[in-house]
Protein backbone atom coordinates (compact mmCIF):
# COMPACT_ATOMS: atom_id res chain seq x y z
CA UNK A 1 0.00 0.00 0.00
CA UNK A 2 2.87 2.33 0.79
CA UNK A 3 4.47 1.82 -2.64
CA UNK A 4 1.15 2.44 -4.36
CA UNK A 5 0.81 5.73 -2.44
CA UNK A 6 4.27 6.87 -3.61
CA UNK A 7 3.46 6.26 -7.23
CA UNK A 8 0.07 7.85 -6.84
CA UNK A 9 1.65 10.90 -5.17
CA UNK A 10 4.14 11.39 -8.00
CA UNK A 11 1.48 11.17 -10.64
CA UNK A 12 -0.71 13.53 -8.63
CA UNK A 13 2.08 16.11 -8.25
CA UNK A 14 2.96 15.96 -11.95
CA UNK A 15 -0.61 16.44 -13.08
CA UNK A 16 -1.16 19.11 -10.39
CA UNK A 17 1.85 21.07 -11.69
CA UNK A 18 0.43 21.04 -15.19
CA UNK A 19 -2.99 22.14 -13.99
CA UNK A 20 -1.46 24.86 -11.77
CA UNK A 21 0.61 26.37 -14.57
CA UNK A 22 -2.36 26.30 -16.90
CA UNK A 23 -4.64 27.93 -14.33
CA UNK A 24 -2.07 30.61 -13.46
CA UNK A 25 -1.61 31.49 -17.13
CA UNK A 26 -5.34 31.62 -17.67
CA UNK A 27 -5.84 33.74 -14.53
CA UNK A 28 -3.09 36.15 -15.57
CA UNK A 29 -4.60 36.49 -19.01
CA UNK A 30 -8.06 37.12 -17.58
CA UNK A 31 -6.78 39.77 -15.14
CA UNK A 32 -4.83 41.54 -17.89
CA UNK A 33 -7.79 41.52 -20.24
CA UNK A 34 -10.12 42.84 -17.53
CA UNK A 35 -7.71 45.65 -16.56
CA UNK A 36 -7.15 46.61 -20.16
CA UNK A 37 -10.86 46.62 -20.82
CA UNK A 38 -11.57 48.79 -17.77
CA UNK A 39 -8.84 51.32 -18.70
CA UNK A 40 -9.90 51.50 -22.31
CA UNK A 41 -13.50 51.91 -21.33
CA UNK A 42 -12.69 54.88 -19.01
CA UNK A 43 -10.42 56.61 -21.53
CA UNK A 44 -12.76 56.15 -24.45
CA UNK A 45 -15.73 57.30 -22.35
CA UNK A 46 -13.90 60.51 -21.26
CA UNK A 47 -12.78 61.25 -24.80
CA UNK A 48 -16.28 60.82 -26.11
CA UNK A 49 -17.51 63.16 -23.35
CA UNK A 50 -14.89 65.69 -24.51
CA UNK A 51 -16.06 65.34 -28.10
CA UNK A 52 -19.64 65.85 -26.99
CA UNK A 53 -18.79 68.92 -24.93
CA UNK A 54 -16.78 70.41 -27.82
CA UNK A 55 -19.69 69.89 -30.18
CA UNK A 56 -22.11 71.48 -27.75
CA UNK A 57 -19.73 74.44 -27.20
CA UNK A 58 -19.46 75.03 -30.94
CA UNK A 59 -23.23 74.84 -31.30
CA UNK A 60 -23.74 77.29 -28.42
CA UNK A 61 -21.08 79.61 -29.87
CA UNK A 62 -22.91 79.45 -33.20
CA UNK A 63 -26.15 80.43 -31.51
CA UNK A 64 -24.44 83.40 -29.91
CA UNK A 65 -22.99 84.54 -33.26
CA UNK A 66 -26.48 84.47 -34.79
CA UNK A 67 -27.73 86.69 -31.97
CA UNK A 68 -24.72 89.02 -32.36
CA UNK A 69 -25.19 89.38 -36.10
CA UNK A 70 -28.92 90.03 -35.95
CA UNK A 71 -30.13 93.60 -36.59
CA UNK A 72 -31.76 93.78 -33.21
CA UNK A 73 -29.86 91.50 -30.79
CA UNK A 74 -31.90 89.97 -27.97
CA UNK A 75 -29.99 90.66 -24.77
CA UNK A 76 -31.97 88.05 -22.76
CA UNK A 77 -31.39 85.26 -25.30
CA UNK A 78 -27.72 86.22 -25.57
CA UNK A 79 -27.35 86.17 -21.79
CA UNK A 80 -29.07 82.77 -21.58
CA UNK A 81 -26.79 81.37 -24.29
CA UNK A 82 -23.76 82.84 -22.60
CA UNK A 83 -24.70 81.20 -19.26
CA UNK A 84 -25.21 77.84 -21.03
CA UNK A 85 -21.76 78.19 -22.58
CA UNK A 86 -20.22 78.83 -19.18
CA UNK A 87 -21.93 75.71 -17.76
CA UNK A 88 -20.49 73.58 -20.54
CA UNK A 89 -17.02 75.05 -19.94
CA UNK A 90 -17.30 74.43 -16.20
CA UNK A 91 -18.33 70.78 -16.90
CA UNK A 92 -15.25 70.33 -19.07
CA UNK A 93 -13.04 71.96 -16.46
CA UNK A 94 -14.49 69.65 -13.76
CA UNK A 95 -13.59 66.63 -15.93
CA UNK A 96 -10.03 67.95 -16.20
CA UNK A 97 -9.84 68.43 -12.43
CA UNK A 98 -11.39 65.01 -11.52
CA UNK A 99 -8.07 63.17 -11.66
CA UNK A 100 -9.08 60.98 -14.59
CA UNK A 101 -6.02 61.84 -16.61
CA UNK A 102 -8.02 64.14 -18.86
CA UNK A 103 -6.29 67.26 -20.28
CA UNK A 104 -8.58 68.98 -22.72
CA UNK A 105 -7.76 72.72 -22.17
CA UNK A 106 -11.27 73.80 -21.17
CA UNK A 107 -9.77 76.38 -18.78
CA UNK A 108 -7.94 78.00 -21.74
CA UNK A 109 -11.17 77.84 -23.72
CA UNK A 110 -12.91 79.71 -20.90
CA UNK A 111 -10.20 82.38 -20.84
CA UNK A 112 -10.44 82.76 -24.64
CA UNK A 113 -14.19 83.02 -24.39
CA UNK A 114 -13.97 85.74 -21.74
CA UNK A 115 -11.48 87.65 -23.93
CA UNK A 116 -13.88 87.26 -26.85
CA UNK A 117 -16.78 88.66 -24.81
CA UNK A 118 -14.67 91.56 -23.59
CA UNK A 119 -13.67 92.40 -27.14
CA UNK A 120 -17.33 92.12 -28.19
CA UNK A 121 -18.38 94.54 -25.52
CA UNK A 122 -15.75 97.06 -26.65
CA UNK A 123 -16.28 96.64 -30.39
CA UNK A 124 -18.27 99.44 -32.01
CA UNK A 125 -19.33 97.32 -35.01
CA UNK A 126 -20.24 93.67 -34.26
CA UNK A 127 -21.47 92.92 -37.75
CA UNK A 128 -17.94 92.28 -38.99
CA UNK A 129 -17.05 89.69 -36.32
CA UNK A 130 -16.41 86.98 -38.95
CA UNK A 131 -15.08 89.06 -41.84
CA UNK A 132 -13.09 91.84 -40.29
CA UNK A 133 -9.50 91.88 -39.12
CA UNK A 134 -9.99 93.60 -35.83
CA UNK A 135 -9.44 92.41 -32.30
CA UNK A 136 -12.93 90.85 -32.05
CA UNK A 137 -12.26 88.67 -35.07
CA UNK A 138 -8.92 87.57 -33.67
CA UNK A 139 -10.49 86.61 -30.31
CA UNK A 140 -13.24 84.64 -32.07
CA UNK A 141 -10.77 82.77 -34.28
CA UNK A 142 -8.60 81.94 -31.26
CA UNK A 143 -11.66 80.56 -29.43
CA UNK A 144 -12.88 78.57 -32.44
CA UNK A 145 -9.44 77.16 -33.28
CA UNK A 146 -8.96 76.11 -29.67
CA UNK A 147 -12.21 74.15 -29.71
CA UNK A 148 -11.31 72.53 -33.04
CA UNK A 149 -7.89 71.64 -31.71
CA UNK A 150 -9.42 70.02 -28.63
CA UNK A 151 -11.78 68.07 -30.88
CA UNK A 152 -8.84 66.78 -32.93
CA UNK A 153 -6.92 65.98 -29.77
CA UNK A 154 -9.85 63.85 -28.46
CA UNK A 155 -10.00 61.97 -31.74
CA UNK A 156 -6.24 61.41 -31.62
CA UNK A 157 -6.55 60.12 -28.06
CA UNK A 158 -9.20 57.58 -29.14
CA UNK A 159 -6.93 56.36 -31.94
CA UNK A 160 -4.02 56.12 -29.51
CA UNK A 161 -6.18 54.11 -27.05
CA UNK A 162 -7.23 51.73 -29.80
CA UNK A 163 -3.60 51.22 -30.85
CA UNK A 164 -2.57 50.60 -27.24
CA UNK A 165 -5.44 48.12 -26.86
CA UNK A 166 -4.24 46.14 -29.87
CA UNK A 167 -0.71 46.14 -28.53
CA UNK A 168 -1.82 44.95 -25.11
CA UNK A 169 -4.06 42.30 -26.69
CA UNK A 170 -1.09 41.02 -28.66
CA UNK A 171 0.93 41.05 -25.47
CA UNK A 172 -1.72 39.04 -23.57
CA UNK A 173 -2.04 36.61 -26.49
CA UNK A 174 1.73 36.15 -26.53
CA UNK A 175 1.74 35.65 -22.79
CA UNK A 176 -1.02 33.03 -23.01
CA UNK A 177 0.83 31.38 -25.87
CA UNK A 178 3.96 31.22 -23.74
CA UNK A 179 1.95 29.73 -20.88
CA UNK A 180 0.41 27.16 -23.25
CA UNK A 181 3.85 26.34 -24.64
CA UNK A 182 5.13 25.94 -21.10
CA UNK A 183 2.22 23.62 -20.25
CA UNK A 184 2.86 21.65 -23.44
CA UNK A 185 6.56 21.32 -22.68
CA UNK A 186 5.93 20.33 -19.06
CA UNK A 187 3.24 17.85 -20.14
CA UNK A 188 5.49 16.35 -22.80
CA UNK A 189 8.39 16.05 -20.37
CA UNK A 190 6.11 14.51 -17.71
CA UNK A 191 4.48 12.08 -20.15
CA UNK A 192 7.84 11.10 -21.55
CA UNK A 193 9.21 10.54 -18.07
CA UNK A 194 6.16 8.46 -17.06
CA UNK A 195 6.28 6.46 -20.31
CA UNK A 196 10.01 5.85 -19.98
CA UNK A 197 9.76 5.04 -16.31
CA UNK A 198 6.57 2.94 -16.32
CA UNK A 199 5.41 2.30 -19.90
CA UNK A 200 8.03 -0.16 -21.10
CA UNK A 201 8.03 -2.22 -17.85
CA UNK A 202 4.22 -2.36 -17.88
CA UNK A 203 4.22 -3.55 -21.51
CA UNK A 204 6.73 -6.21 -20.58
CA UNK A 205 4.53 -7.29 -17.67
CA UNK A 206 1.51 -7.45 -20.00
CA UNK A 207 3.45 -9.69 -22.37
CA UNK A 208 4.53 -11.86 -19.45
CA UNK A 209 0.89 -12.08 -18.26
CA UNK A 210 -0.19 -13.18 -21.76
CA UNK A 211 2.47 -15.89 -21.77
CA UNK A 212 1.41 -17.09 -18.33
CA UNK A 213 -2.24 -17.09 -19.45
CA UNK A 214 -1.23 -19.39 -22.32
CA UNK A 215 0.52 -21.75 -19.90
CA UNK A 216 4.09 -20.57 -20.55
CA UNK A 217 5.61 -19.76 -17.18
CA UNK A 218 9.16 -19.26 -18.51
CA UNK A 219 8.90 -15.47 -18.81
CA UNK A 220 11.43 -12.64 -18.64
CA UNK A 221 10.48 -9.92 -16.18
CA UNK A 222 11.63 -6.29 -16.73
CA UNK A 223 13.97 -4.25 -14.54
CA UNK A 224 13.00 -0.60 -14.06
CA UNK A 225 14.62 2.45 -12.52
CA UNK A 226 11.44 3.01 -10.54
CA UNK A 227 11.38 1.35 -7.16
CA UNK A 228 7.65 0.83 -7.42
CA UNK A 229 7.94 -1.06 -10.71
CA UNK A 230 10.72 -3.23 -9.31
CA UNK A 231 8.51 -4.12 -6.35
CA UNK A 232 5.63 -4.92 -8.72
CA UNK A 233 7.90 -7.04 -10.90
CA UNK A 234 9.13 -8.91 -7.86
CA UNK A 235 5.58 -9.65 -6.71
CA UNK A 236 4.66 -10.66 -10.28
CA UNK A 237 7.55 -13.13 -10.32
CA UNK A 238 6.40 -14.62 -7.01
CA UNK A 239 2.89 -14.97 -8.43
CA UNK A 240 4.20 -16.66 -11.61
CA UNK A 241 6.20 -19.12 -9.54
CA UNK A 242 3.16 -19.90 -7.37
CA UNK A 243 1.06 -20.43 -10.49
CA UNK A 244 3.70 -22.73 -11.97
CA UNK A 245 3.75 -24.84 -8.82
CA UNK A 246 -0.06 -24.80 -8.63
CA UNK A 247 -0.33 -25.87 -12.26
CA UNK A 248 2.10 -28.72 -11.73
CA UNK A 249 0.11 -29.86 -8.70
CA UNK A 250 -3.19 -29.58 -10.59
CA UNK A 251 -1.82 -31.51 -13.55
CA UNK A 252 -0.64 -34.29 -11.26
CA UNK A 253 -4.03 -34.39 -9.54
CA UNK A 254 -5.83 -34.26 -12.89
CA UNK A 255 -3.74 -37.11 -14.27
CA UNK A 256 -4.32 -39.13 -11.13
CA UNK A 257 -8.06 -38.45 -11.30
CA UNK A 258 -8.13 -39.30 -14.99
CA UNK A 259 -6.33 -42.56 -14.31
CA UNK A 260 -8.79 -43.41 -11.53
CA UNK A 261 -11.71 -42.57 -13.82
CA UNK A 262 -10.17 -44.63 -16.61
CA UNK A 263 -9.79 -47.56 -14.23
CA UNK A 264 -13.41 -47.24 -13.11
CA UNK A 265 -14.70 -47.04 -16.70
CA UNK A 266 -12.59 -50.02 -17.75
CA UNK A 267 -13.82 -52.12 -14.81
CA UNK A 268 -17.52 -51.59 -15.53
CA UNK A 269 -19.26 -54.66 -16.93
CA UNK A 270 -21.29 -52.62 -19.41
CA UNK A 271 -19.97 -50.85 -22.48
CA UNK A 272 -19.56 -47.07 -22.24
CA UNK A 273 -19.34 -44.59 -25.11
CA UNK A 274 -18.36 -40.99 -24.23
CA UNK A 275 -19.80 -38.46 -26.70
CA UNK A 276 -18.97 -34.75 -26.93
CA UNK A 277 -21.59 -32.03 -27.39
CA UNK A 278 -21.10 -32.07 -31.18
CA UNK A 279 -22.19 -35.72 -31.25
CA UNK A 280 -18.73 -37.23 -31.91
CA UNK A 281 -17.28 -40.24 -30.10
CA UNK A 282 -14.63 -39.26 -27.55
CA UNK A 283 -13.91 -42.50 -25.69
CA UNK A 284 -15.07 -46.10 -25.41
CA UNK A 285 -14.08 -48.53 -22.69
CA UNK A 286 -12.69 -52.04 -23.37
CA UNK A 287 -16.09 -53.65 -22.75
CA UNK A 288 -17.64 -51.51 -25.50
CA UNK A 289 -14.75 -52.39 -27.81
CA UNK A 290 -15.43 -56.11 -27.25
CA UNK A 291 -19.19 -55.73 -27.58
CA UNK A 292 -18.97 -53.76 -30.84
CA UNK A 293 -15.79 -55.35 -32.23
CA UNK A 294 -14.18 -51.91 -32.57
CA UNK A 295 -10.84 -50.37 -31.88
CA UNK A 296 -10.03 -46.69 -31.35
CA UNK A 297 -10.20 -45.84 -35.07
CA UNK A 298 -13.92 -45.07 -34.65
CA UNK A 299 -13.18 -42.13 -32.35
CA UNK A 300 -14.18 -38.76 -33.81
CA UNK A 301 -17.03 -40.21 -35.87
CA UNK A 302 -20.69 -39.41 -35.35
CA UNK A 303 -22.67 -41.90 -33.27
CA UNK A 304 -25.11 -42.81 -36.03
CA UNK A 305 -22.32 -43.18 -38.59
CA UNK A 306 -20.18 -45.37 -36.32
CA UNK A 307 -23.07 -47.70 -35.43
CA UNK A 308 -24.65 -47.48 -38.91
CA UNK A 309 -27.92 -46.44 -37.28
CA UNK A 310 -28.80 -42.90 -38.52
CA UNK A 311 -31.81 -42.67 -36.20
CA UNK A 312 -29.41 -42.60 -33.23
CA UNK A 313 -28.25 -39.10 -34.26
CA UNK A 314 -31.77 -37.75 -33.74
CA UNK A 315 -32.04 -39.40 -30.32
CA UNK A 316 -28.60 -38.07 -29.37
CA UNK A 317 -29.44 -34.50 -30.38
CA UNK A 318 -32.61 -34.70 -28.28
CA UNK A 319 -30.57 -35.78 -25.26
CA UNK A 320 -27.91 -33.09 -25.86
CA UNK A 321 -30.68 -30.46 -25.84
CA UNK A 322 -31.79 -31.69 -22.41
CA UNK A 323 -34.67 -33.91 -23.54
CA UNK A 324 -35.37 -37.54 -22.69
CA UNK A 325 -36.34 -40.54 -24.81
CA UNK A 326 -40.07 -41.15 -24.49
CA UNK A 327 -39.84 -44.93 -24.81
CA UNK A 328 -37.27 -47.64 -24.35
CA UNK A 329 -35.25 -47.87 -27.59
CA UNK A 330 -35.13 -51.03 -29.62
CA UNK A 331 -32.20 -53.40 -29.22
CA UNK A 332 -29.10 -52.88 -31.34
CA UNK A 333 -28.24 -55.85 -33.54
CA UNK A 334 -24.48 -56.10 -34.03
CA UNK A 335 -22.46 -58.57 -36.12
CA UNK A 336 -19.08 -59.30 -34.49
CA UNK A 337 -16.81 -62.01 -35.95
CA UNK A 338 -19.77 -63.69 -37.64
CA UNK A 339 -21.77 -63.73 -34.38
CA UNK A 340 -24.99 -61.77 -33.92
CA UNK A 341 -25.32 -59.84 -30.67
CA UNK A 342 -28.22 -57.90 -29.19
CA UNK A 343 -27.41 -54.81 -27.12
CA UNK A 344 -29.71 -52.57 -25.16
CA UNK A 345 -28.60 -48.97 -24.73
CA UNK A 346 -29.43 -45.79 -22.86
CA UNK A 347 -28.41 -42.21 -23.59
CA UNK A 348 -27.78 -39.87 -20.65
CA UNK A 349 -26.61 -36.23 -20.82
CA UNK A 350 -23.47 -35.12 -18.97
CA UNK A 351 -24.14 -31.73 -17.36
CA UNK A 352 -21.81 -29.13 -15.90
CA UNK A 353 -22.36 -27.93 -12.35
CA UNK A 354 -23.62 -24.64 -13.82
CA UNK A 355 -26.29 -26.48 -15.82
CA UNK A 356 -25.06 -26.51 -19.42
CA UNK A 357 -24.62 -29.88 -21.14
CA UNK A 358 -21.07 -31.04 -21.91
CA UNK A 359 -21.91 -34.22 -23.80
CA UNK A 360 -23.60 -37.57 -23.34
CA UNK A 361 -22.89 -41.14 -22.22
CA UNK A 362 -24.21 -44.21 -24.03
CA UNK A 363 -24.37 -47.35 -21.88
CA UNK A 364 -24.47 -50.70 -23.75
CA UNK A 365 -25.65 -53.93 -22.14
CA UNK A 366 -25.34 -57.28 -23.88
CA UNK A 367 -28.74 -59.01 -23.73
CA UNK A 368 -28.10 -61.68 -26.35
CA UNK A 369 -28.50 -64.58 -23.91
CA UNK A 370 -31.32 -62.87 -22.07
CA UNK A 371 -33.28 -62.31 -25.28
CA UNK A 372 -32.68 -65.92 -26.31
CA UNK A 373 -33.93 -67.11 -22.93
CA UNK A 374 -36.95 -64.84 -23.14
CA UNK A 375 -37.72 -66.11 -26.64
CA UNK A 376 -37.48 -69.73 -25.47
CA UNK A 377 -39.54 -68.92 -22.40
CA UNK A 378 -42.13 -67.13 -24.47
CA UNK A 379 -42.38 -70.02 -26.90
CA UNK A 380 -42.61 -72.49 -24.00
CA UNK A 381 -45.27 -70.45 -22.26
CA UNK A 382 -47.21 -70.11 -25.49
CA UNK A 383 -47.04 -73.85 -26.22
CA UNK A 384 -47.69 -74.80 -22.62
CA UNK A 385 -50.66 -72.49 -22.45
CA UNK A 386 -52.15 -74.01 -25.57
CA UNK A 387 -51.44 -77.56 -24.33
CA UNK A 388 -52.82 -76.88 -20.85
CA UNK A 389 -55.87 -74.95 -21.97
CA UNK A 390 -57.61 -77.91 -23.64
CA UNK A 391 -57.38 -80.48 -20.81
CA UNK A 392 -58.09 -77.87 -18.12
CA UNK A 393 -61.14 -76.71 -20.03
CA UNK A 394 -62.36 -80.30 -20.29
CA UNK A 395 -61.72 -80.88 -16.59
CA UNK A 396 -63.59 -77.69 -15.72
CA UNK A 397 -66.58 -78.74 -17.83
CA UNK A 398 -66.57 -82.26 -16.31
CA UNK A 399 -66.34 -80.82 -12.82
CA UNK A 400 -69.28 -78.59 -13.61
CA UNK A 401 -71.41 -81.54 -14.64
CA UNK A 402 -70.34 -83.46 -11.52
CA UNK A 403 -71.22 -80.48 -9.32
CA UNK A 404 -74.67 -80.19 -10.87
CA UNK A 405 -75.47 -83.87 -10.25
CA UNK A 406 -73.89 -84.12 -6.79
CA UNK A 407 -76.31 -83.00 -4.11
CA UNK A 408 -74.69 -82.03 -0.85
CA UNK A 409 -75.99 -79.83 1.91
CA UNK A 410 -74.96 -76.18 1.68
CA UNK A 411 -73.20 -76.26 5.05
CA UNK A 412 -71.53 -79.64 4.53
CA UNK A 413 -67.80 -80.28 4.27
CA UNK A 414 -68.23 -81.73 0.78
CA UNK A 415 -69.92 -78.53 -0.51
CA UNK A 416 -67.04 -76.42 0.84
CA UNK A 417 -64.50 -78.67 -0.91
CA UNK A 418 -66.39 -78.44 -4.21
CA UNK A 419 -66.45 -74.62 -3.93
CA UNK A 420 -62.72 -74.59 -3.22
CA UNK A 421 -61.97 -76.81 -6.20
CA UNK A 422 -64.13 -74.61 -8.44
CA UNK A 423 -62.33 -71.44 -7.33
CA UNK A 424 -58.91 -72.98 -7.86
CA UNK A 425 -59.88 -74.26 -11.33
CA UNK A 426 -61.11 -70.76 -12.25
CA UNK A 427 -57.82 -69.33 -11.05
CA UNK A 428 -55.97 -71.92 -13.09
CA UNK A 429 -58.02 -70.99 -16.17
CA UNK A 430 -57.31 -67.29 -15.56
CA UNK A 431 -53.61 -68.01 -15.16
CA UNK A 432 -53.55 -69.98 -18.43
CA UNK A 433 -55.42 -67.15 -20.21
CA UNK A 434 -52.99 -64.55 -18.81
CA UNK A 435 -50.01 -66.62 -19.92
CA UNK A 436 -51.51 -67.09 -23.36
CA UNK A 437 -52.36 -63.38 -23.75
CA UNK A 438 -48.95 -62.25 -22.49
CA UNK A 439 -47.20 -64.61 -24.89
CA UNK A 440 -49.32 -63.39 -27.79
CA UNK A 441 -48.34 -59.74 -27.01
CA UNK A 442 -44.66 -60.51 -26.61
CA UNK A 443 -44.52 -62.50 -29.82
CA UNK A 444 -46.37 -59.83 -31.78
CA UNK A 445 -49.35 -62.10 -32.46
CA UNK A 446 -51.87 -59.78 -30.82
CA UNK A 447 -53.38 -57.21 -33.19
CA UNK A 448 -55.27 -54.06 -32.26
CA UNK A 449 -58.64 -53.04 -33.62
CA UNK A 450 -58.38 -49.25 -33.56
CA UNK A 451 -61.49 -47.06 -33.41
CA UNK A 452 -62.39 -43.61 -32.00
CA UNK A 453 -62.51 -43.82 -28.22
CA UNK A 454 -63.90 -41.24 -25.79
CA UNK A 455 -61.69 -40.83 -22.74
CA UNK A 456 -64.59 -39.61 -20.59
CA UNK A 457 -66.65 -42.70 -21.45
CA UNK A 458 -63.63 -44.97 -20.95
CA UNK A 459 -63.09 -43.76 -17.36
CA UNK A 460 -66.77 -43.54 -16.47
CA UNK A 461 -67.46 -47.10 -17.63
CA UNK A 462 -64.46 -48.34 -15.63
CA UNK A 463 -65.81 -46.58 -12.53
CA UNK A 464 -69.23 -48.15 -13.01
CA UNK A 465 -67.71 -51.65 -13.31
CA UNK A 466 -66.01 -51.34 -9.91
CA UNK A 467 -68.44 -49.03 -8.10
CA UNK A 468 -70.13 -51.91 -6.26
CA UNK A 469 -66.86 -53.49 -5.10
CA UNK A 470 -65.58 -50.08 -3.96
CA UNK A 471 -68.74 -49.47 -1.90
CA UNK A 472 -68.44 -52.91 -0.25
CA UNK A 473 -64.85 -52.10 0.80
CA UNK A 474 -65.71 -48.56 1.92
CA UNK A 475 -63.51 -46.94 -0.74
CA UNK A 476 -64.43 -43.80 -2.70
CA UNK A 477 -63.97 -44.05 -6.46
CA UNK A 478 -63.80 -40.78 -8.42
CA UNK A 479 -63.34 -39.70 -12.04
CA UNK A 480 -61.44 -36.43 -12.68
CA UNK A 481 -61.02 -35.15 -16.25
CA UNK A 482 -59.20 -31.83 -16.82
CA UNK A 483 -60.74 -29.92 -19.69
CA UNK A 484 -62.20 -31.25 -22.93
CA UNK A 485 -59.94 -34.00 -24.27
CA UNK A 486 -59.67 -35.27 -27.86
CA UNK A 487 -60.77 -38.76 -28.80
CA UNK A 488 -58.20 -41.52 -29.02
CA UNK A 489 -57.62 -43.98 -31.85
CA UNK A 490 -57.41 -47.08 -29.66
CA UNK A 491 -58.63 -50.60 -29.03
CA UNK A 492 -61.06 -49.84 -26.20
CA UNK A 493 -61.45 -53.44 -24.91
CA UNK A 494 -57.67 -53.62 -24.49
CA UNK A 495 -57.60 -50.28 -22.61
CA UNK A 496 -60.49 -51.54 -20.48
CA UNK A 497 -58.31 -54.54 -19.56
CA UNK A 498 -55.51 -52.14 -18.49
CA UNK A 499 -57.85 -50.02 -16.36
CA UNK A 500 -59.48 -53.09 -14.82
CA UNK A 501 -56.09 -54.45 -13.79
CA UNK A 502 -54.97 -51.12 -12.31
CA UNK A 503 -58.25 -50.54 -10.45
CA UNK A 504 -58.25 -54.11 -9.11
CA UNK A 505 -54.69 -53.62 -7.80
CA UNK A 506 -55.67 -50.29 -6.22
CA UNK A 507 -58.70 -51.86 -4.47
CA UNK A 508 -56.54 -54.68 -3.08
CA UNK A 509 -53.88 -52.28 -1.70
CA UNK A 510 -56.17 -49.51 -0.35
CA UNK A 511 -57.74 -49.71 3.08
CA UNK A 512 -61.21 -48.75 4.27
CA UNK A 513 -62.13 -45.04 3.86
CA UNK A 514 -59.48 -44.78 1.16
CA UNK A 515 -59.80 -43.00 -2.19
CA UNK A 516 -59.11 -44.05 -5.78
CA UNK A 517 -59.07 -41.44 -8.53
CA UNK A 518 -59.34 -42.13 -12.26
CA UNK A 519 -57.74 -39.08 -13.86
CA UNK A 520 -57.09 -37.80 -17.37
CA UNK A 521 -55.38 -34.65 -18.64
CA UNK A 522 -53.61 -33.43 -21.74
CA UNK A 523 -49.85 -32.89 -21.81
CA UNK A 524 -48.63 -31.53 -25.13
CA UNK A 525 -49.34 -34.06 -27.86
CA UNK A 526 -50.21 -36.79 -25.38
CA UNK A 527 -53.03 -37.67 -23.01
CA UNK A 528 -52.08 -38.89 -19.51
CA UNK A 529 -54.54 -41.39 -18.01
CA UNK A 530 -53.79 -42.46 -14.43
CA UNK A 531 -55.18 -44.50 -11.55
CA UNK A 532 -54.16 -43.04 -8.19
CA UNK A 533 -54.82 -44.38 -4.70
CA UNK A 534 -53.81 -43.40 -1.18
CA UNK A 535 -53.04 -46.91 -0.06
CA UNK A 536 -49.91 -48.58 1.25
CA UNK A 537 -47.64 -47.60 -1.65
CA UNK A 538 -44.72 -49.49 -3.16
CA UNK A 539 -41.20 -49.72 -1.73
CA UNK A 540 -38.61 -47.76 -3.71
CA UNK A 541 -36.49 -50.86 -4.28
CA UNK A 542 -39.37 -52.68 -5.95
CA UNK A 543 -40.59 -49.91 -8.27
CA UNK A 544 -37.90 -50.61 -10.88
CA UNK A 545 -39.07 -54.23 -11.44
CA UNK A 546 -42.79 -53.78 -11.08
CA UNK A 547 -43.54 -54.14 -14.81
CA UNK A 548 -41.45 -57.27 -15.26
CA UNK A 549 -43.36 -60.54 -15.82
CA UNK A 550 -43.78 -62.96 -12.90
CA UNK A 551 -42.81 -60.25 -10.38
CA UNK A 552 -45.13 -59.54 -7.45
CA UNK A 553 -44.66 -56.66 -5.03
CA UNK A 554 -46.33 -55.63 -1.82
CA UNK A 555 -47.66 -57.65 1.05
CA UNK A 556 -50.91 -58.66 -0.67
CA UNK A 557 -49.70 -60.94 -3.45
CA UNK A 558 -51.79 -63.09 -5.76
CA UNK A 559 -51.83 -64.42 -9.30
CA UNK A 560 -48.77 -65.05 -11.44
CA UNK A 561 -47.45 -61.48 -11.54
CA UNK A 562 -48.41 -60.92 -15.16
CA UNK A 563 -51.03 -58.21 -14.74
CA UNK A 564 -48.80 -55.11 -14.89
CA UNK A 565 -46.50 -56.69 -17.47
CA UNK A 566 -49.56 -57.31 -19.67
CA UNK A 567 -50.70 -53.69 -19.11
CA UNK A 568 -47.32 -52.40 -20.22
CA UNK A 569 -47.40 -54.56 -23.37
CA UNK A 570 -50.88 -53.25 -24.27
CA UNK A 571 -49.89 -49.60 -23.76
CA UNK A 572 -46.68 -50.01 -25.78
CA UNK A 573 -48.64 -51.69 -28.54
CA UNK A 574 -50.73 -48.47 -28.67
CA UNK A 575 -47.51 -46.46 -29.11
CA UNK A 576 -47.56 -45.15 -25.54
CA UNK A 577 -45.54 -45.65 -22.41
CA UNK A 578 -46.43 -46.66 -18.87
CA UNK A 579 -44.95 -45.61 -15.56
CA UNK A 580 -45.47 -45.52 -11.82
CA UNK A 581 -44.97 -42.95 -9.07
CA UNK A 582 -45.28 -44.13 -5.51
CA UNK A 583 -44.26 -43.18 -1.99
CA UNK A 584 -44.44 -45.91 0.65
CA UNK A 585 -47.32 -45.32 3.05
CA UNK A 586 -48.76 -42.45 0.96
CA UNK A 587 -50.19 -44.14 -2.12
CA UNK A 588 -49.42 -45.06 -5.71
CA UNK A 589 -50.15 -43.60 -9.13
CA UNK A 590 -49.96 -45.71 -12.30
CA UNK A 591 -50.14 -43.70 -15.51
CA UNK A 592 -50.12 -44.30 -19.25
CA UNK A 593 -49.20 -41.65 -21.82
CA UNK A 594 -50.99 -42.12 -25.15
CA UNK A 595 -50.54 -40.09 -28.34
CA UNK A 596 -53.58 -38.14 -29.58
Amino acid sequence: MKLAMKLRTRLFLSISALITVALLGLLLGLVSVMQMAATQEALIRNNFVTLDLGLKLRQSLGDQLIIMLSERPDPAAFEQSRQHYYRLLDEGISLADSGKDVQYGFAQAKADYQSFLQAYDQSPDTSRVLTGSGELTEKFNALRNGLITEHKRALDNINVIERQARERALLVAGLLGLVGLAVLIIGFVTAHAIARRFGAPIEALVQAADNIGQGNFEVTLPVSSAEEMNQLTKRFGIMAEALREHQATNIDELLAGQQRLQAVLDSIDDGLLMIDREGHLEHLNPVAQRQLGWDTDRLGQGLGTALERPELDGQLQLVLRGGTLERAPEDLSIEVDGESRLLTYSLTPVSHTQGHILGAVMVLHDVTEQRAFERVRSEFVLRASHELRTPVTGMHMAFGLFRERAHFAQDSREADLLDTVNEEMQRLMQLINDLLNFSRYQNGLQKLTLAPCSIDDLLEQARERYAGVAVEKGISLFVEVQGPLPWLQADQPQLDRVLDNLIDNALRHTGTDGQIRLQARRHGERVIISVEDNGEGIAYGQQGRIFEPFVQVGRKKGGAGLGLALCKEIVQLHGGRMGVYSRPGQGTQFYMALAV
